[in-house]
C-alpha cells in the first residue's frame, strides 16, 4: 500500500493552483494497466482484498505496492500469469504499459517497475471438455474420449 503523502504534479501554469495525487491513485492506475496486458490472469491480492471481492467490491490497486522517495517512484507488481505465456515478454509488457499509463495520466517519471510472478494458472476447461451429465461414469476410456 502506498504512503499517504500526496504527490504534487508539476504544472507550467501554476496561476490556478497546484494538483496533488494520492499515491493510492497511482496504484490503481498501475493495477488496471497490468490487468490489461495479455497473459496476465489476475493480480495477487491480500486476504483483505479477497474478502472485499466476496462482497462485490473490486480492488483495482491490489497486487501493486508503490514506494515514493523524493522524486522517485518504485512500483512492485505482483501477478499471476496464464500458463504457456512467455514470462519475460509478459513482464516487459507489464512494465511498458504501466510506465505508459502513469506517464500519460500524471506526467510523472517512474524509477523502477519490478514484476513479481506469484504463480501460473492453467487453462480453464474449454467447451469441448465439459462433463456429459448423461454419461458421468463411462464404461471405458474410449467412450470417454468420444465425447
Amino acid at each position: 500500500m502506498a504512503e499517504e503523502t500526496n504527490i504534487v504534479l508539476t504544472n507550467d501554469n501554476a496561476v490556478l493552483g497546484k494538483t496533488e495525487v494520492n499515491p493510492n491513485v497511482l496504484e490503481v492506475i498501475a493495477g488496471i494497466a497490468a490487468n490489461e496486458v495479455d497473459g496476465v490472469f489476475r493480480m495477487h491480492g491480500s486476504i483483505g482484498n479477497q474478502v472485499s471481492e466476496l462482497f462485490g467490491r473490486v480492488e483495482h490497486g491490489k497486487g501493486v505496492k508503490l514506494v515514493v522517495n523524493d522524486d522517485t517512484l518504485v512500483f512492485d507488481v505482483y501477478v499471476y500469469l496464464n500458463y504457456g505465456v512467455s514470462v519475460p515478454k509478459v513482464a516487459l509488457n507489464i512494465q511498458e504499459h504501466i510506465k505508459s499509463q502513469i506517464s500519460a495520466m500524471t506526467e510523472l517519471t517512474i524509477t523502477e517497475i519490478n514484476v513479481h510472478v506469484e504463480g501460473v494458472i492453467p487453462e480453464k476447461m474449454t467447451k469441448e471438455s465439459k462433463v456429459d451429465i448423461n454419461n458421468l461414469f463411462p464404461d471405458d476410456i474410449e467412450e470417454a474420449g468420444e465425447k
